[in-house]
């Protein structure tokens, strides 16, 4: 015999209790009589303003059976009585209730895997919330959905218990208790069934897996039924995108240990025979465009059959007719198979529907960021065509802000009006502001305070403001930055710096010298192109030296040439250009930058510096990822002026050559000590990026292997004198932002060459 469940049990005990009271009431036939005073007992919280409101009768009318039966139904409709009793005494109709108690308190203990705050606001969402009336019945489901949830996460041995404990007034207090216990692990995963390709090459696409030493960071190990759900349909993908047409998943087991420490998958497939591609046919209503829809096919006909390359044909087609305005443009590949001769071949039914047009466009997520900064992005507008690839675009825009973690666009359609859509831009925040502070000890500076504050969403106007402030015996900088991107409607950008520092050399033992340089800086960004910019700046900068006659030589000749004090006004014009898909984690894409900085006329020092900088990233497959540097620089003195020192490029480190310490590369200071840096610089790279063993797709945590080469140059380029390492590493975007570490082996180097195989970079340099 099947169990019935409490809650079952407790709903139809409350019902029947229900239905005896108003019987029991009814059986007691009441005379009818006009009704003097109406009065109501039994209440604690409700007002008996709520009470009249239900009654359908009042003081003057004639009562009756009829009445009476319709006041009970409705006083126990609204929920907020366990019984309800009618009594008539000397023209006065007496109204007796039994209050259900209100919820007075919920408290969660022991929940650590979701957020309390998040779990309060669900229970309130479905009715458990302090002041709501108590139902058990709701307790119930709220309980069985949480272990329901644990399961999902793969807590098998999460106990949930729930108390309710009565309060003052007529109020209960409900406790839910969690223990969660250990996440099950998975034990064992079998494929079943496989002949063209090895369990390992198709577990390989699972991103399930036994556990690894990433699993306490990936959790990969941690069985749910979404993540199998997903597993199995990229192993689906697998076969299909390599001919095998037919293919199949015949069943998914799932078995847990008694102690429900591990999970046992096992998977049991149908592989059938790979297929070719057939004929490849239109049908429908084509728009008179057959001719540019068959030109987004990727199949062909006798190629092998690939669902990847039918499904991107499909999208292609289908975003294709979306410029055109067709928003839910529809494209069906019927299939024609030929087992005998294993092909298949496909009709392309075309239904454009109607054309539609945007009728609003709304924004969900934002909860700090202004609506504005999103929309001014956006290149698809309201009451204009639907235009799928403005859509794409102002996606990609919005995505490049760095504002968010995701955004995603959703195309509603507007009832009852066909030719009309709506678009729902939903974006998940990440936090906008960057604090760092440190203090440091060292022999030669004593005691050292760092402390800065980015803010790159500046009260969620889109501005960033920065402050940077270090103090030490030997060195002291502050430096404010202000960046406006919107100075005007059509994304001119403005942005200006101020900051001034200190130098004691003498403190660090680096030289007989004390520098100060102040400086201020003006710049506006012009766009000419959705991915193009033009940045034009101009910057004052004044640099004080006090030197004697231990000084590094570079210095003396400094202060010779120019004197103790030398300022310059440097104009500036740079161009960028950025298709990359991402700008933390790029896949594929193009970053280039050129620019230009002259020293006008009228001040002291008088010079040019130029650089062109490349970066290119082109994906292998889904998992790797091949990314170029390159970047090329040179300055020159000019009108009779040497090439100020101080202007100098540097190259070393994880930034730029790694395996060689920071800035170490290139002409020396007369001292043999330390690199003085020089007025040319070629460096570059080669990336490999891959996901880690263990992390699945995630993005977030990839090694590389690398190849690096550059260095810096006194007079002209000498590519014999460049330095070469190679090496691996790993890149996280962490919550302080992304992060690099490596390890690298020199290929070239020079006896005097100063090496730092690990090195460590917080930035996102390349």
């Amino acid at each position: 015999m099947k169990r019935k469940s409490p809650w079952l049990l407790k709903t139809l005990s409350g019902a029947i209790g229900a239905a005896f009271s108003l019987v029991s009431s009814l059986a007691l036939a009441i005379e009818p009589f006009v009704v003097k005073d109406i009065r109501v007992d039994g209440l604690q919280r409700t007002e008996v303003g709520t009470v009249f409101s239900y009654l359908p009768v009042k003081i003057g009318e004639t009562f009756t059976d009829e009445k009476a039966a319709s006041a009970i139904r409705a006083l126990f409709a609204t929920g907020f009585f366990k019984d309800v009793k009618i009594e008539a005494q000397n023209g006065v109709l007496i109204i007796i209730v039994d209050e259900r108690p209100a919820v007075g308190a919920v408290e969660l203990s022991g929940v650590k895997e979701f957020d309390k705050e998040q779990l309060k606001k669900a229970l309130a969402d479905n009715g458990l919330s302090e002041g709501r009336i108590f139902d058990r019945s709701v307790l119930d489901r709220a309980e069985q959905e949480l272990k329901r949830q644990y399961l999902s996460r793969g807590l098998l041995n999460a106990q949930v218990t729930t108390t309710v404990a009565p309060l003052e007034r007529n109020r209960v207090a409900i406790t839910i208790s969690v223990v969660e216990g250990e996440s099950t692990k998975i034990a064992e995963m079998r494929i079943v069934g496989n002949k063209a390709f090895t369990e390992k090459q198709l577990l390989d696409q699972f991103n399930l897996t036994i556990p690894t030493w990433i699993s306490w960071y990936t959790k990969t190990d941690q069985y749910a039924k979404e993540k199998l759900t997903a597993d199995l349909e990229t192993l689906k993908s697998f076969y299909l995108d390599r001919g095998f047409f037919e293919f199949g998943i015949e069943s998914s087991q799932v078995s847990i240990s008694p102690d429900k420490s591990g999970v046992f998958l096992s998977v049991v497939i149908n592989e059938g025979e790979p297929f070719n591609v057939g004929d490849l046919k239109f049908a429908g209503d084509m728009l008179g465009r057959e001719d540019a829809l068959r030109s987004f096919l990727n199949l062909k006909t006798g190629d092998s059959f690939s669902g990847k390359k039918l499904s991107d044909s499909i999208k292609k087609m289908q975003d294709y007719l979306g410029e055109l305005g067709y928003a839910f443009a529809n494209i069906s590949p019927i299939p024609q198979v030929d087992r005998e001769k294993r092909v298949v071949g496909f009709t392309f039914a075309v239904d454009p529907g109607r054309r539609a047009y945007v009728r609003r466009i709304s924004i969900a997520g934002n909860q700090r960021t202004r609506d504005e900064v999103i929309r001014r992005e956006l290149r698809q507008f309201e009451a204009s065509w639907y235009d799928s690839d403005r859509i794409r675009l102002s996606r990609d825009r919005v995505e490049r802000l760095g504002f968010f973690k995701e955004v995603q666009l959703e195309t509603k359609p507007v009832p009852d009006a066909p030719d009309q859509v709506d678009l729902l831009i939903n974006v998940v925040e990440k936090p906008a502001n960057s604090l760092t502070f440190g203090i440091g000890f060292s022999s030669a500076e004593n005691v050292s305070v760092n402390f800065g504050v980015n803010q790159e969403n500046f009260l969620g106007t889109g501005r960033n403001v920065n402050l940077k402030l270090n103090t030490s015996k030997a060195n002291r900088a502050l430096s404010v930055g202000y960046f406006e991107p919107y100075l005007t409607d059509n994304g001119v950008s403005r942005g200006f710096d101020i900051s001034t520092s200190r130098l004691n050399a003498r403190e660090l033992g680096l030289g007989s010298y004390s520098q100060r340089t102040s400086a201020i800086g003006l710049k506006f960004g012009i766009p000419y192109t959705e991915i193009d910019r033009v940045v034009f700046g101009l910057g004052y900068e004044n640099i004080r030296l006090d030197t004697d006659a231990l000084s590094p030589r570079r210095l003396q000749e400094f202060v010779t040439q120019f004197g103790p004090k030398a300022s310059a006004l440097v104009g500036s014009v740079a161009w960028s250009r950025d298709s990359r898909d991402n700008p933390l984690v790029p896949s594929k894409g193009r970053l280039q930058t050129a620019s230009l900085e002259i020293a006008l006329p009228g001040f002291e020092q008088r010079f040019y510096r130029a650089s062109y900088i490349d970066q290119s990233y082109y994906p292998i497959n889904k998992d790797f990822t091949l990314g170029f540097y390159g970047d090329i620089a040179v300055g020159r003195g000019m009108a009779g002026k040497p090439f100020p020192v101080f202007k100098n490029y540097f190259a070393g480190g994880i930034g730029s050559v790694r395996t060689y310490e920071t800035n170490s590369l290139g002409p020396r200071d007369p001292n043999g000590v330390d690199s003085q840096g020089a007025p040319n610089r070629l460096q570059g790279s080669i990336e490999l990026m891959f996901p880690l063993p263990g992390t699945g797709n995630d993005k977030t945590l990839r090694g590389f292997l690398f190849l690096d080469g550059g260095n810096v140059f006194a007079s002209k380029f000498e590519l014999g004198q460049l330095r070469y390492a190679t090496g691996l590493g790993v890149g996280w975007q962490s919550p302080l932002g992304p992060m690099k570490l490596s390890y690298g082996f020199p290929i070239k180097r020079e006896p005097t060459d100063k090496l730092q195989r690990f090195q460590f970079q917080i930035g996102t340099g390349f």
